[in-house]
């Protein structure tokens, strides 16, 4: 899985060019990933290509969101489709990690996390 990776201001917005988050490729996607975060304490994962998601991807994604917690920072999530929210609310993972409609939401969440 390769990442698009954009600089909003400092915010790493990271567009995951993947249609599936798994355990087929869970353990290249955090290895990939581990640059950005140890670059960027505030990450957007941009998912709007992503339609499938498994309990290996959302353990990636916890695993990225609690190392950046550790270092003082945050990841939220935006675009997510509706098939991969159903499942992040089935497991009630969108109480723990920040999901937004559009990139403009997450990064004005950031935003707002400064005042």
């Amino acid at each position: 899985m390769t990442c698009c990776i954009e600089r909003v201001r400092d915010v790493a917005v990271v567009v995951l060019s993947g249609n599936t988050l798994d355990a087929g490729n869970s353990h290249r996607f955090k290895k990939e990933i581990e640059t950005v975060i140890e670059e960027h304490n505030k990450v957007v994962f941009d998912m709007s290509r992503m339609l499938f998601v498994d309990s290996s991807g959302c353990g990636a994604l916890l695993s990225c969101l609690r190392r950046l917690n550790a270092a003082g920072g945050d990841l939220k999530l935006c675009k997510v489709s509706r098939p991969v929210r159903i499942l992040f609310e089935l497991i009630r993972l969108h109480q723990i990690m920040d999901i937004f409609n559009t990139r403009e939401e997450a990064l004005q969440a950031f935003e707002q996390q400064q005042r």
